[in-house]
């Protein structure tokens, strides 16, 4: 099952604009170091005490946040190079097309569903 070039340009659009609202949630709460890397900002609330134990937690979200953009990131930019190579749509695992309807649900799955089940 081939995909077709207008599914292929639509999902191109969704990850394209997914990229840019990854990166907008990326710098509110995190400086770039490089186009997939961020490092969590760290703020300053005060010196009080109970100002540092909410530094502290604001860090740890927006660490963790970070994380998982980053990873969104790079799965959405892994999906547009692939676009761009003309592999969009194949699973990595065992080489067969993705159902649209998984791409349609997750535009940067990399594997088919049967694969993705082996891997839990």
């Amino acid at each position: 099952m081939k995909l077709d070039a207008a599914f292929i340009a639509k999902m191109k659009e969704e990850l394209s604009a997914r990229k840019l609202d990854l990166i907008k949630e990326l710098n509110i709460d995190a400086v770039k170091v490089t186009d997939e890397d961020y490092d969590a900002k760290f703020p300053n609330y005060g010196e009080k005490e109970d100002e540092n134990a909410a530094e502290v937690a604001t860090f740890e979200k927006n660490l963790s946040m970070e994380k998982t953009l980053e990873v969104s990131l790079f799965n959405v930019n892994k999906a547009l190079k692939k676009i761009e190579e003309g592999k969009y749509g194949t699973c990595e695992k065992c080489g067969m097309p993705i159902d649209p309807k998984r791409l349609e649900a997750f535009p940067s799955a990399t594997t088919c569903m049967e694969c993705k089940k082996k891997s839990l």
